[in-house]
């Protein structure tokens, strides 16, 4: 069985009607295939929305969206082996931990990554887009 696992480019993308992968990432988002996130994506969703946007009430709606993967059963919560793990794939491809995190989340949960960060994750092979995921068989 697939799942998604996306990280939290793809869920501002969902809420960034601006963004080029917007539709894709929509339809990823409220698919049927299931979708899950690392507890990371709570801070860095809010962050954007915050810092970037200045937009509290964007940050309400994609905290309720990373909730809602949640409830799901959709969460990977941080734990000692996945940052073991990430730190590793952050060495070895020369990305940041917390990109190498969703990385290692994915994998963890046996599921295909997606991304908007087309350089460090989409062109190393280590994610696919939205629009990728869409076009997946």
């Amino acid at each position: 069985m697939t799942v998604w696992f996306v990280d939290a480019s793809v869920l501002l993308s969902r809420e960034d009607a601006d963004d080029d992968q917007h539709d894709a990432a929509r339809r990823v988002l409220s698919g049927d295939i299931p979708v899950a996130t690392l507890d990371l994506a709570y801070y860095e969703v809010s962050n954007v929305a915050v810092r970037a946007w200045h937009d509290l009430d964007a940050a309400r709606r994609l905290r309720g969206l990373v909730a809602a993967l949640a409830d799901d059963g959709g969460l990977v919560r941080v734990a000692e082996a996945l940052v073991a793990d990430a730190t590793a794939i952050a060495e070895r491809h020369g990305l940041s931990v917390y990109d190498a995190a969703y990385v290692a989340g994915a994998r963890s949960a046996g599921a295909q990554l997606v991304s908007c960060d087309l350089r460090d994750l989409v062109s190393r092979g280590l994610a696919l887009t939205p629009e990728q995921a869409c076009e997946a068989p």
